[in-house]
């Protein structure tokens, strides 16, 4: 078994499937098809890192360039470095997944995430790579420690801001025992909030274990219990962020793009009057910003695909509903702790009232989502599947959203429907996902 690319790099099993010889080769791969001097390397605080990291530095200093260790490290801060010091950036790290997995992300020197062509060579590449044995450079270990690769990337979240203070803001961080870890805090203290810190602490085996963006019910508990201003919730590398009210509800991706463009319109600040969203944005975040008057730009499940249509200028603000926020005057890639001060100061000056904010700000609608299995990923939507999907749209009518298509990554049909009501939204999925399943039998 070998592994692929996604929709953001490549991850899997380690060291089982993605070891020292398959990082190596993916080194040698990305520097032949990357026009790079110089690269940067860093990690989050899995167990598996530290060797698969140093078999990355060591291939790239075997080709005779330049390779910069960063140590653990968020993932936007390599790709922050990346854009000003112009390097290739690599970031050993499976985000969100548990630590029993890793992967690697790479950026193009200026910190942008890979065309799908040069994602294509290097995938080519590294499968011949793989193939052949004699391929593999011995270990070297010139690569140099980056002297401060913090203090930039903070100083520009400062800037973000407009160097405002979050001085009167109370904020609960989880970091998710990963990549944030040592540096969540002292940016928060730096911009004048007041932070209690929880799940800092990794030991290699614990990042996103029961905690972090993917489970924030302790959050949502403490942030009560302290009477906090606003929770915020990062994965392993720290590219996405959840929040968490002063309520204790939860301000998932698409709630927080909501309150970021109504935000930056009141201001004129929004580029084109447009936000980037993906197919499974939430039908309430359509609603709402059709109410505002603003535009919104639909793009596959794919933070790569946002900030590809980002790119086209068409607007500077987009995101997924996972909490993958992309502000494009800011930055080249989601980043969780850019996107907790954006909020944090939003908070503080539209009143201080997250919960309030957060519940005005859109209707969530119940979103029911089924998986169909088929037998291959290659299965596609048939006219009968087509014309059910259509009778299912009349009757929502503009109160609901279906969305049925192909995983791009699982022998599965995914059935997603939205509606006002959860009990219609259910049954309207489970008819939909019944009549597919009768098709294919």
């Amino acid at each position: 078994m070998t592994l692929s690319f996604g929709t953001d790099g490549v991850r899997g099993p380690a060291p089982e499937i993605l070891d020292q010889r398959f990082v190596t080769c993916l080194a040698v791969a990305a520097t032949e098809v990357l026009s790079a001097d110089r690269w940067i390397v860093g990690r989050d605080t899995r167990e598996s890192g530290p060797a698969l990291s140093e078999a990355m530095l060591s291939a790239i200093n075997h080709a005779g360039i330049s390779a910069v260790d960063c140590g653990v490290i968020p993932t936007p801060t390599i790709a922050y470095l990346s854009k000003i010091e112009n390097s290739g950036g690599v970031v050993v790290s499976a985000s969100h997944n548990t630590w029993t997995d890793n992967g690697v992300k790479i950026f193009a020197p200026g910190g942008r995430k890979l065309f799908d062509q040069e994602q294509e060579l290097i995938e080519k590449k590294l499968n011949e790579l793989l193939s052949d044995t004699t391929a593999i450079p011995e270990r070297r270990s010139d690569s140099i420690q980056h002297p401060n690769p913090t203090k930039d990337w903070m100083n520009s979240i400062a800037e973000a801001i407009e160097n405002r203070s979050l001085d009167g803001a109370h904020v609960v961080i989880d970091c998710a025992n990963g990549s944030a870890s040592h540096i969540a805090e002292p940016l928060f203290r730096g911009l004048g909030a007041k932070v209690d810190l929880i799940n800092a602490e990794p030991d290699g085996r614990n990042i996103n274990q029961d905690c972090g963006s993917t489970h924030t019910e302790s959050l949502s508990k403490i942030v009560q219990s302290a009477g906090a201003d606003i929770g915020l919730a990062l994965d392993g590398d720290a590219d996405r962020l959840i929040a968490i009210a002063s309520n204790g509800e939860l301000i998932d991706g698409d709630r927080q793009l909501c309150m970021f463009a109504t935000d930056l319109d009141s201001q004129d600040m929004l580029l084109n009057r447009s936000v980037v969203i993906t197919v499974m944005s939430n039908f309430g975040l359509r609603q709402a910003m059709r109410q505002a008057d603003i535009t919104t730009i639909e793009v596959p499940v794919g933070d790569r695909n946002v900030l590809s249509r980002l790119d086209d200028g068409e607007a500077d603000l987009g995101g997924e509903q996972s909490g993958h926020l992309i502000f494009r005057k800011y930055a080249t890639t989601g980043d969780g702790l850019l996107s907790g001060v954006l909020l944090t100061d939003l908070i503080l000056r539209r009143g201080n009232n997250s919960a309030a904010l957060a519940s005005e700000a859109m209707q969530q609608f119940p979103q029911i989502l089924l998986n169909v299995p088929v037998a291959s990923k290659s299965f596609a939507i048939t006219t009968d599947i087509q014309k059910e999907i259509e009778i299912t749209e009349e009757r929502l009518g503009d109160n609901g959203r279906v969305l049925v298509r192909p995983s791009g990554t699982e022998a599965v049909i995914r059935v997603m429907v939205e509606a006002v009501d959860e009990t219609l939204a259910h049954g309207e999925a489970q008819r939909l996902a019944n009549m597919i399943r009768s098709t294919i039998d």
